[in-house]
């Protein structure tokens, strides 16, 4: 295979890798196994699933505030449903190596600036919790209603 398939295209790279792999795990020898490249393309499938879970309890995150701040808006019923298959996403993703990598407070945080940044209603913020009122078995499982009064009870009025 030519050099530099790797960065101009992976995905023929990715196959021969794969290819050639399965012939070293027969027992041949192979000699053009791109070896640093396969370790760090290892590396960013798990952090690549590690992304996604984090993105999916972002998004569970994010769709809780707003039903606490805006709880007589018509996208209520959206957020409800969002919040379950965000939930189911990351339920199906979610591996036990993840539990001590997974920054809830950053994520709390990255959701507060988000829905701080698109509402922009007269200036007024909703007084949400300062910190993640959150464990990470509520967000993966929790019901939204019970997650929305822990919620409330974290900040009362």
């Amino acid at each position: 295979m030519p050099d530099g398939l790797h960065e101009h295209d992976v995905l023929a790279w990715s196959q021969h890798q794969a290819d050639l792999l399965r012939r070293v795990a027969r027992g041949e020898r192979v000699s053009d196994v791109d070896w640093a490249h396969v370790a760090e393309e290892i590396e960013d499938v798990g952090q690549s699933e590690l992304h996604s879970v984090e993105s999916d309890l972002n998004l569970v995150i994010v769709h809780l505030l707003k039903l606490q701040a805006w709880p007589d808006s018509t996208a209520i019923e959206h957020w409800y449903t969002e919040i379950v298959a965000f939930q189911t996403n990351a339920q199906r993703r979610f591996t036990p190596s993840m539990r001590q990598r997974i920054d809830l407070g950053a994520l709390y945080a990255d959701a507060i600036k988000q829905l701080r940044a698109g509402d922009r209603r007269n200036g007024v913020v909703p007084p949400w919790p300062d910190a993640n009122p959150f464990t990470l078995d509520q967000l993966l499982s929790g019901d939204s209603d019970e997650l929305l009064r822990h919620l409330s009870a974290a900040n009362p009025p």
